[in-house]
């Protein structure tokens, strides 16, 4: 039996991160990942993948359409699908080699196979193969198939999240499917109809409608990204609406299949919708399935999540959880915190994640990008506040960027000013959100961040203006 301080189900986000966290902290760590690549769903077939197409479709439709404005007229503009997959697949595989060598660099033991927990302190492999770095080779390789016993002090379950089903919705991999499929069509689409209109669904839409589908987004509520500050939304609505996207809201999907080389969805109340495609997106679940928590009395709650304290403690003694199998937002940046708190509170007694301060953005164009709280949630909360807002329109960075549409709006306490949420629909929204998130983090209120000097001309002027705008004293606006 192979012996380890911390073993970590899962080489996702938050489990390749909390083991080398840990490997840094002195711990002698192995991490069980059943996929041949590392870097978990998010670097193979979720965030980084399709963060790729949409750079790459963004780059096509300005070619076709928006570069003229700019003075450049481009003639012949061709689509090479083959060549933009293949770009995104190369940009994977660089990404998760870089995982496999800081493996090696911590001197992580890798064993690739199904991770399961058959008692306190133990969990088997069942795995098709072993690697360990040069220091752990001694501990022998494990033949295909067979099963590898560790015993540890401590186990964390990092085993992520994968797409939710909805009844009816027969998915077969191809015309039918999830966000994996969609990453990778063989063809454009003539008509895809996205089921769902939260991130995974807009963005994936976005791509394929610039590549030239028509797309049509079906959504149960009465409104698109749900969580996310209604005013915004509202707006990002409308520009998604102008791009091309089609929206049908308040939709009830009974059902989807494959009919020959097209598909049928059936919705409550309204005439079947033939297309070439159908991307489910509602949402993601906990991958729990066969981890033998049952073995160490673990119980998932109703949503099928592993319930955890505050320092990521199942009821079992020496087993932690982590990420998209626990309470809160499935974000990979969520994980990766709670990857290196969980690792040091096992070392030192102490780590912590400020779930106020993690942001949250959809990559559409605009995008959008939130962190905090929103305008719902505080009336909900009946807690006092004030509103401040400013529009791209005004900024001399976005003009000569030539994206102008969305806005900043900053929400603050109404007596001590402190920040509360910050909510951003526009160009590079996503890289703009981090200085509102350690405003956050470290408790500023809008006066502080309108007193801090910002360079001009950015688009990170917004921020300072809307900043102001809390008090009423926008500049250049």
């Amino acid at each position: 039996m192979h012996q380890h301080d911390l073993v970590v189900i899962g080489a996702g986000p938050g489990g390749y991160v909390a083991a080398i966290r840990a490997a840094q902290l002195g711990l002698n760590v192995a991490c069980v990942e059943k996929e041949p690549a590392l870097g978990g769903t998010c670097l193979r077939i979720g965030c980084i993948p399709s963060k790729a197409l949409l750079e790459s479709s963004e780059r096509y439709h300005a070619a076709r359409e928006s570069l003229r404005e700019h003075g450049v007229k481009v003639k012949g503009v061709d689509l090479d699908l083959g060549d933009m997959l293949k770009r995104k697949d190369k940009i994977v595989s660089g990404l998760t080699a870089g995982v496999e060598a800081l493996f090696k660099k911590n001197k992580i033991t890798r064993y690739q196979g199904h991770g399961r927990i058959v008692g306190p302190g133990r969990v088997d492999v069942l795995s098709s193969r072993h690697e360990g770095t040069e220091a752990r080779r001694h501990e022998g390789e494990a033949a295909a198939g067979s099963t590898v016993s560790m015993q540890a002090r401590h186990v964390i379950i990092a085993t992520g999240s994968k797409s939710a089903p909805l009844p009816g919705v027969e998915l077969d991999g191809d015309r039918v499917g999830t966000s994996t499929e969609a990453l990778g069509y063989s063809e454009v689409p003539k008509h895809l109809v996205v089921i769902g209109a939260g991130y995974i669904g807009l963005e994936l839409g976005s791509v394929w409608c610039r590549l030239g589908a028509k797309v049509t987004v079906l959504e149960y509520l009465d409104r698109i990204l749900p969580g996310m500050d209604a005013e915004i939304a509202k707006e990002a609505l409308k520009l998604l609406t102008r791009q091309g996207l089609e929206f049908e809201l308040g939709v009830r999907v009974t059902g989807a299949r494959r009919d020959g080389k097209k598909c049928v969805v059936t919705c409550e109340g309204r005439e079947p919708i033939a297309c070439d495609r159908v991307l489910l997106s509602v949402g993601r679940a906990p991958c729990t399935d066969d981890l033998g928590l049952e073995s160490v009395g673990i119980r998932l709650d109703e949503r099928g999540r592993i319930p955890v304290d505050d320092h990521f403690r199942t009821a079992a003694p020496g087993i932690y959880a982590i990420g998209d199998v626990i309470r809160g937002p499935m974000l990979a940046h969520k994980a990766e915190d709670e990857g290196v708190a969980c690792a040091e509170f096992i070392v030192t007694g102490y780590g912590h994640v400020n779930y106020d301060a993690i942001p949250g953005v959809c990559y559409t164009e605009p995008e959008i990008a939130a962190v905090g709280k929103t305008e719902e949630q505080l009336k909900e909360a009946g807690r006092a506040y004030k509103v401040g807002t400013y529009h791209f329109r005004a900024n001399g960075r976005a003009r000569s960027l030539g994206h102008i549409d969305g806005r900043v709006k900053i929400l603050a306490d109404a007596q001590t000013d402190r920040i509360l949420g910050v909510h951003i629909l526009g160009p590079r929204a996503g890289d703009l959100i981090a200085e509102a998130a350690v405003a956050i983090e470290f408790g500023a209120s809008a006066e502080d961040l309108a007193r801090c000097s910002h360079a001009h001309p950015t688009l990170a002027e917004c921020l300072k203006e809307a900043a102001l705008g809390v008090h009423g004293r926008v500049i250049n606006g």
